[in-house]
């Protein structure tokens, strides 16, 4: 770690985000949380993790070079993290997006100049032109793309793997009972996950998923469910996808959109943490589990993105009221 936090050029500057000890959210709680803020990266989320370690990768050995195309469907942040790093490396970027997506993360990806290919979040993920199929037509599309593919690549979670995870046990000073975190490409909580009980095999993993997605029930019975729409950005899929590994966790909760941005605004309003909507599902998270635990423990969990990207939705009292969370 650079001590002087000085560098020379804003990729550099990713990781190494602090742990804050949570307060009155948890206090009614006989336990110890702690929040790693992710979202104090550069381009505000904990994707630029992994967006910078492929990229990295991908121009060491031979197979991204300037000039290059880079492809990725993404629910923006790694979007985000994929364009910074397209800047600085002279690549060109087009993003496959979903239209429900909060308008300020679109605007933030138009503002680094990435082209945006924007898709019905509601069409079959077998659908051609659907959020998990539109990335791989484009590609076939441009011979020579690169493919990042997170909902499907290792190198996902071997990003957190080789930083996350270490950066936590160190920060924790090894004293970690569980891990609380969502689980959308699973590449953040899986790679956590892998690091930190090859430390202590006892620390014990739990999972939040948003209502609507695939990943509760082929957890807890093997069986694909049926997906349905849900509004929380960066959770869930509506296919299993390759990134996850589900050995590496202990258990799964599921969560309603309604409850996990209810958590997301009492974060702001009594912590003075401004994030996003999978912050407040992690939050939820650690309160159910918290409150099933007959002694107390030690638990860190993970605030992926900031509240700035959610001020048209999560923290606008109008939708909140129209989609029936006030």
């Amino acid at each position: 770690m650079n001590e002087l936090r000085v560098f020379d050029r804003i990729s550099d500057a990713v990781g190494w985000t602090p742990l804050v000890r949570l307060g009155p959210t948890v206090d009614d709680l006989d336990c110890a949380v702690f929040a790693k803020i992710e979202f104090l990266n550069p381009m505000g989320s904990v994707k630029d993790r992994i967006a910078r370690y492929m990229i990295d990768k991908a121009i060491a050995d031979g197979r991204l070079e300037a000039g290059d195309l880079v492809v990725e469907n993404s629910s923006g942040n790694t979007a985000m993290g994929l364009a910074m790093m397209s800047v600085l490396e002279d690549l060109r970027c087009t993003m496959v997006v979903r239209r429900g997506t909060s308008k300020e993360k679109l605007d933030c990806l138009r503002a680094m100049g990435i082209d945006l290919v924007l898709v019905d979040g509601n069409l079959s993920p077998d659908d051609p032109e659907s959020y998990n199929r539109k990335a791989r037509v484009i590609v076939a599309e441009n011979p020579g793309a690169f493919f990042p593919d997170q909902h499907n690549n290792r190198e996902n979670s071997d990003a957190h793997y080789q930083t996350t995870g270490p950066e936590i046990w160190a920060q924790m000073e090894g004293r970690i009972d569980y891990l609380v975190a969502g689980i959308g490409t699973g590449g953040t909580i899986c790679g956590v996950a892998r690091y930190l009980k090859e430390q202590d095999s006892a620390i014990e993993v739990v999972a939040i998923d948003p209502e609507g997605s695939v990943f509760f029930d082929y957890f807890h019975s093997g069986r694909h469910g049926e997906p349905k729409p849900y509004l929380i950005e960066g959770l869930g899929d509506e296919e299993i996808i390759g990134c996850p590994d589900f050995e590496l966790i202990d258990t799964m909760y599921r969560v309603r959109d309604g409850e996990a941005f209810r958590a997301t605004r009492a974060l702001a309003r009594r912590e003075a943490i401004l994030a996003g909507g999978s912050s407040g599902a992690a939050l939820w998270g650690v309160r159910k589990l918290a409150q099933q635990l007959d002694r107390p423990a030690r638990i860190v969990t993970i605030f992926p993105d900031s509240g700035t990207r959610y001020m048209s939705t999560i923290f606008n009292n109008e939708w909140m009221k129209d989609h029936g969370f006030l």
